[in-house]
């Protein structure tokens, strides 16, 4: 189980990633910080949200899932996870535009967001 990253660490990351050209690693701790509250958010493991390369998490309660593909899979770009987990950005403007790709019926976690920390 990876380190749990604490608040002050992923406000400072949220804040330095929201520069432009931000460093590498603070984007990574951003992120992994707002999937981290995602699953603090939504126990579960029906819904796999994937920001590659940085973080993936299992969410939303339903059935487990185990081995290969899951089911219900929800990937996006680190730029548009951070927008969308503090509201930066809706769902519906960052689906429509491409930036999220969403498979199973369960992979709609639009009500899940902004998680704002």
């Amino acid at each position: 189980m990876p380190r749990k990253i604490t608040t002050d660490e992923g406000r400072a990351a949220l804040d330095a990633a929201s520069l432009p050209g931000a460093p590498r690693p603070a984007q990574a701790t951003a992120v992994r910080y707002l999937l981290q509250l995602l699953a603090e958010k939504a126990p579960g493991h029906s819904v796999e949200v994937r920001v590659p390369p940085f973080g993936a998490v299992q969410v939303i309660e339903g059935p487990r899932h185990t081995r290969g593909t899951p089911p219900n899979v929800v990937e996006m770009g680190a730029a548009t996870w951070i927008a969308l987990a503090t509201g930066a950005e809706q769902w519906a403007d960052a689906a429509a535009a491409g930036r999220i790709q969403a498979s199973g019926v369960r992979a709609d976690i639009s009500a899940l967001l902004p998680l704002r920390p």
